[in-house]
């Protein structure tokens, strides 16, 4: 599981690089979201992955932190979704207007040859 896991995060890492180095917006944009993924499951995995196990502490019987797994990385993933989601919009927002000022979507407002 944790090969795949790293390949998988290693393709998204790799593939968001490329992407972002591609001169159009577009690109630009699923660029940062596969790099935004890819982070994601790197801080998801460093929170050591547990099947089946509660993140939250039952009362009722004596707490044994083995049993449970951390519920931080699970909070920071969340958080950092909500804040890609929120920075997509706004570069979105901010290329569109570009395009409007510029007439293209070329990243340095030539077309390419």
């Amino acid at each position: 599981m944790e090969v795949v896991l790293s390949l998988a995060i290693g393709v998204l890492t790799a593939s968001g690089i490329w992407l972002v180095l591609r001169p159009r917006t577009f690109q630009l944009v699923l660029g940062l979201s596969l790099l935004s993924y890819a982070v994601n499951l790197f801080i998801y995995a460093m929170g050591r992955i547990r099947v089946d196990a509660p993140p939250i502490v039952d009362g009722s019987v004596p707490a044994d932190p083995a049993q449970y797994t951390d519920p931080l990385p699970q909070a920071l993933v969340l958080t950092a979704i909500v804040i890609s989601f929120a920075m997509t919009a706004l570069l979105l927002v901010v290329l569109l207007a570009s395009r409007g000022l510029t007439g293209t979507d070329h990243v340095d407002g030539k077309e390419p040859d």
